[in-house]
């Protein structure tokens, strides 16, 4: 884009300018600056603003000369000229360039050419929400739309119209506001997050009894990986059964170690027979094998020849009970299986507080007070998290006593306040039950993983093998079948990969489409604020 000015290229910098320089421009005329001229074509850095009491602000201009000899030149804001703006290094996000006039003026490209190599021009795409006194669902102008405004305030002063709120807005309401009737203008988004019995119902119905707004204290549970789908939920402390840990079971060496780091003096059985591996460092385990986790060092890996270079790699030393001591490198395949002692009986809200998560456990006694439990038909159930979630508790109409949590940062939807009449006699309101188990989508889980953000480290990968030396490799397969002998025979599957063990490994579900908006005209009458 061609500036007329300095100061009108200036100008157009985005907000915070001083952390936007240095930048280079150059003009496409001759500049002559007091006893100084400076060619068309010149690469100019603007460094830093000059700014004298009583007289025009300056911009101090690095100008690199020939022969690698360089200048600052002090040039006023308001010299006139032909300006363009070099391309810079600089990067932004979409939202940094939607949200700075400055930024939506210029032209772009991706900083992977591999997706667009030409420019491009990024405008924004505005959309109104109105509501009609008439209708109770939010009207969406798209910004294509031809309108005449008219002010008819004088000529509709009965006319009342209602104020749409979505649930944080609820939750922001003063406590004596509540309960009460409201209409749902917008139901929830059919790719909810939820998968549970109210929720068609939520879209279908057009009122909700709000009876109280707060704070509700979860449990993320999963189920176990197995034939079927892996199904989530969201389980309150309110929860009535109770619950014993189960063993749990490990795929790696570095499952052990993430394990052991948040609970000390894990004790495992080898569930799977693994063959030695000389110079990967892979010791043999058999079957039954007891190990207790004791810390995490470094081990040098065995050479194939005096020459070669020493490799250390990070290993877990362990007891190998009764009296021996092993280490296995993190990066080490295996099958494990938690030794528990551990018979007692809890509640929910106890797990969460007295052990580390992730816990395995299983229902022993379903929670009575829940028609229908969902989770004593698992044979072992997985806690993710324990989190504290802003919650509206809300009901229907014609069932005011049967209640649910609705977590307002997950679900979202529309709704207004009216001056209906509550669904029970005037002060005798119903004895709740709530809900206490909420079954999620797999999408819930990912985007609160998501949002949690870890920075643990990956799994460890295994040393390169020197596949050229024939020798160490007639060693290693005559010392595993040496131990395979002596070893029972496993014809059980192959473990899973390491790259199984990050949330990363399943994609998450594509965005959905943008809303296709035809352009129409329209006269559209707005009554002024009173």
């Amino acid at each position: 884009m061609p500036f007329s000015t300095v100061e009108e290229m200036m100008s157009m910098r985005p907000v915070g300018l001083e952390t936007c320089l240095p930048f280079t421009f150059t003009s496409r005329s001759k500049m002559t600056l007091d006893n100084v001229t400076l060619g068309a074509g010149r690469a100019l850095t603007v460094l830093s603003i000059e700014q004298r009491e009583g007289e025009e602000d300056l911009v101090r201009c690095h100008v690199q000369g020939q022969q690698e000899v360089s200048a600052e030149v002090l040039i006023p804001l308001s010299t006139r000229g032909d300006f363009i703006e070099c391309e810079s290094k600089e990067c932004f996000t979409l939202k940094e360039i939607m949200s700075s006039p400055g930024l939506r003026s210029r032209k772009f490209r991706f900083e992977n050419t591999n997706k667009c190599q030409r420019p491009l021009v990024l405008s924004p795409i505005h959309q109104v929400n109105a509501i009609m006194n008439l209708r109770k669902n939010i009207l969406k102008f798209p910004s294509s739309l031809e309108v005449d405004v008219v002010d008819v305030t004088e000529l509709c002063q009965d006319v009342k119209f209602v104020t749409p709120l979505s649930l944080p807005e609820v939750l922001s309401q003063p406590d004596e506001s509540f309960p009460a009737v409201v209409n749902v203008l917008e139901g929830p988004d059919t790719r909810s997050l939820f998968k549970c019995s109210w929720l068609p119902e939520l879209s279908k119905r057009s009122q909700l009894v709000v009876h109280k707004k707060g704070t509700s204290a979860m449990i993320l549970l999963s189920s176990l990986k197995s034939r079927k789908a892996q199904q989530y939920f969201l389980v309150s402390h309110q929860y009535g059964g109770r619950f014993r840990r189960r063993p749990r079971e490990f795929n790696s060496v570095y499952e052990l170690y993430v394990a052991s780091m948040q609970a000390p003096g894990l004790k495992v059985s080898v569930m799977r027979n693994c063959e030695e591996v000389e110079e990967e460092g892979l010791p043999g385990l058999s079957v039954g094998d007891q190990l207790e986790v004791v810390r995490c060092e470094r081990m040098e890996l065995p050479c194939e020849s005096p020459t070669a270079q020493k490799q250390s790699v990070e290993a877990l030393l362990c007891h190998h009970l009764p009296e021996q001591e092993v280490l296995l490198p993190l990066y080490m395949q295996g099958h494990f299986c938690e030794v528990l002692k551990d018979k007692k009986k809890y509640k929910l809200r106890d797990l969460g507080k007295d052990f580390s998560l992730p816990l395995d456990v299983k229902v022993v006694s379903r929670d009575t007070e829940v028609e229908t439990d969902p989770l004593a038909a698992f044979a072992c159930l997985r806690i993710e998290a324990a989190m504290l979630e802003p919650i509206v508790q809300v009901s229907f109409p014609h069932r005011p006593d049967q209640c649910f949590e609705v977590p307002t940062r997950w679900l979202s939807m529309s709704v207004a306040f009216t001056t209906d009449p509550l669904p029970w006699p005037s002060g005798e309101p119903p004895e709740c039950h709530v809900d206490r188990v909420t079954e999620v989508t797999d999408t819930f889980f990912y985007e609160f993983r998501k949002q949690e953000s870890s920075d643990a480290a990956p799994p460890p990968r295994p040393p390169k093998r020197n596949l050229s030396s024939s020798v160490s490799c007639k060693k290693s397969s005559s010392k595993a079948s040496k131990k395979a002998s002596k070893q029972r025979p496993d014809k059980s599957a192959p473990t899973k990969k390491l790259s199984d063990l990050t949330l990363n490994s399943k994609k998450r579900p594509p965005a959905p489409p943008p809303p296709v908006s035809t352009a129409f005209a329209a006269h559209i009458v707005v009554p002024r604020a009173n």
